[in-house]
């Protein structure tokens, strides 16, 4: 079995965690307290862990002696022998345990999502697929137990979606969701085909971190605030009102459009949430950046670029390209029954972790970036 990572730095962390809750002020941020409160827990887990381990590796090291030990009792060498199994089992489990607790947690991963839907390559067919998109994080997310608050959408001629934007709130909904970034296809026969030919669209999904101010500080000398005309919902809602707020970041060049609500007040709040959670992705990315570069194809990498699922309809099948999984329940998934897929997602980025922790890449930078609060 190969060595553990050296403890010491986690050991360090600690202590240094210790220090700064044992100060009269430290509660005066409750945020950050209760951050550091976690890590604190989260460590000291890991660290009795690491003390068992190393007791359990003594314990064996004398058994497989004691098993050897021709001049000792017959009775003892069976003993010895008979625990080997058990002692080595316990020893392998507690290996991998102890590794998946050094990965540092995503800190983003508690955080509500918004979620970007666009119809890409394909036309009405794209926007068709983007609605349906949409209907199955909606009713994935109703499961949940998860609420859904619109944020803004633009619906096409055909009944899909060109583009909507919306905000779930839940437990770890980024946690659960952040594989979904990315190109997701299309392949079936669209209802205006009258060849039975298959087509093949493509939809763009983005899955963003809540951010709050205090997470991005924006100077409103960097935003340029334009309020637009928008379309009501319907009925007496027909007429048009001066409620779009479009607002557009100079500095990175992002531009947040919301018009589902008919006051320029809460447009422009939820156009902020969005900017906001745009910018802190954007930062986020940078910082993985720095140590993950060896690991463009990873998974969760959130490149909008990368093709990653592929729904057949003909065929009745949806195949993850970044795992190689394959599922033949289509119709079951179109409901939101994906939880299976979003634990092999998640199942393999912790696996991909776990290796990267064994050949020694990075794990240090990952953790002094949590150390820097980045």
């Amino acid at each position: 079995m190969e060595t553990l990572p050296e403890i010491s730095p986690f050991r360090q962390r600690y202590e240094e965690l210790a220090a700064q809750m044992a100060d009269p002020a430290f509660y005066n941020n409750p945020r950050r307290a209760a951050d550091i409160t976690r890590e604190h827990q989260r460590l000291n887990v890991m660290i009795e862990a690491h003390v068992k381990y190393q007791k359990l590796e003594v314990n064996l090291a004398e058994a497989v002696t004691m098993g050897r030990d021709l001049t000792s009792d017959p009775e003892l060498r069976d003993l010895a022998n008979s625990e080997l199994p058990a002692m080595q089992q316990e020893l392998a489990g507690m290996y991998d345990s102890i590794l998946l607790a050094m990965i540092p947690p995503d800190p983003t991963d508690s955080r509500n999502t918004v979620m970007e839907i666009r119809a890409g390559t394909g036309g009405d067919e794209a926007s068709l697929f983007a609605a349906e998109l949409y209907r199955l994080y909606s009713r994935y997310a109703e499961d949940e137990g998860w609420k859904i608050q619109s944020m803004s959408s633009s619906p096409s001629e055909k009944g899909g979606l060109k583009e909507v934007i919306f905000l779930i709130i839940g437990t770890d909904v980024y946690k659960r969701l952040k594989y979904e970034s990315g190109v997701h296809r299309v392949q079936r026969v669209p209802v205006t085909e009258a060849n039975g030919r298959i087509h093949t669209s493509t939809v763009t999904v983005a899955v963003l971190p809540e951010a709050e101010e205090v997470d991005i500080q924006i100077d409103p000398q960097d935003l340029d605030i334009s309020v637009c005309r928008a379309s009501g919902p319907g009925g007496q809602g027909v007429n048009t009102t001066d409620s779009a707020v479009q607002i557009q970041h100079k500095p990175s060049g992002l531009i947040v459009v919301c018009s589902d609500e008919r006051s320029q007040i809460k447009n422009k709040a939820k156009a902020m949430t969005v900017l906001r959670s745009r910018l802190l992705k954007l930062r986020v990315d940078e910082e993985n950046a720095k140590y993950a570069s060896e690991r463009r194809n990873q998974v969760g990498s959130g490149d909008r670029s990368e093709r990653i699922r592929t729904y057949n309809f003909p065929q009745n099948r949806v195949t993850d390209h970044r795992i190689g999984v394959t599922m033949q329940n289509l119709p079951e998934v179109m409901e939101g029954d994906i939880g299976l897929l979003f634990s092999a997602l998640q199942r393999a980025d912790h696996e991909q972790k776990l290796a990267d922790l064994n050949n020694g890449v990075a794990h240090m930078e990952k953790f002094q970036g949590n150390r820097s609060g980045k």
